[in-house]
């Protein structure tokens, strides 16, 4: 089988580096470049490290990105001109940004997940199942944790989460999220979803959904032990992609979840 030519934006990250970590070991996969918001003169397993352009990804056949909104825009914009798949595992999108990424898809495959790991994609599957079948008379809330280093919350995870309460009550996502909370021993259901997000020494992720009609509560949870998770996923996108047509997909295409 031939390889796939793979380039890594934002490569010294903590998902960047696991992600290199993760192709060197699959044989499935060629790295052909690596790439930083910024010049540096240094190269990761003989590669030098480059910034986001059209000479970076000329040869590459996918590019995965986990950076921040404003670096996957640039680089969709690269892909597009040079035909190439882009995997997305950055979260924090606005309404408008992902406007943007949906009109990028109409040209070239697009593989777009909140988190890349089938635990928390099957989660995310039960969630819409159960916040349908409970119905009206259940609010819901959503809990994660995660190490101190990250900087966003709710996570992307969380907020595929409340996407999924949503969906099952045929309900607007934007139009469902409540109170954001950050770092709170507890927090208060409501009319719509509230969070409650903790930063807090080196957790990969915890994440859990609670359903509560005042008499009981539903609760639906996932816990992460490894970052290799979510690297390990992406690679699987990236070579499912490969045989995609231009459109928005999500782990959940690649997982068949009706």
């Amino acid at each position: 089988m031939k390889k796939i030519n793979l380039s890594i934006t934002g490569c010294l990250g903590r998902m960047g580096q696991q992600l290199v970590k993760s192709s060197i070991n699959d044989k499935n996969f060629k790295l052909v470049s690596l790439t930083e918001n910024r010049i540096i003169k240094k190269k990761v397993h003989g590669i030098q490290l480059k910034q986001n352009t059209i000479d970076a990804f000329r040869k590459t056949n996918v590019i995965i990105d986990f950076t921040v909104p404003k670096c996957t825009l640039q680089v969709l914009k690269i892909a597009t001109i040079l035909n190439k798949r882009v995997v997305i595992g950055t979260t924090g999108f606005s309404k408008k940004e992902e406007k943007i990424i949906k009109k990028y898809s109409k040209k070239i495959p697009i593989l777009k997940a909140g988190n890349m790991s089938l635990g928390v994609n099957l989660l995310m599957y039960l969630t819409e199942i159960a916040s349908k079948s409970l119905g009206k008379k259940f609010l819901a809330k959503v809990y994660e944790v995660h190490h101190k280093h990250k900087k966003d919350y709710p996570s992307g995870t969380a907020l595929m989460l409340a996407k999924g309460i949503a969906d099952g009550k045929n309900k607007d996502f934007y139009k469902i999220i409540g109170k954001k909370y950050l770092n709170k021993k507890s927090f208060p259901f409501g009319n719509k979803v509230n969070f409650n997000s903790i930063r807090s020494g080196k957790v990969i992720g915890e994440h859990e959904v609670k359903f509560s009609s005042g008499k009981e509560i539903v609760t639906l949870n996932h816990e992460s032990f490894d970052r290799a998770l979510y690297s390990e996923g992406a690679l699987v996108a990236s070579k499912w992609l490969m045989k995609k047509k231009p459109g928005l997909y999500s782990m959940r295409d690649l997982l068949n979840f009706k």
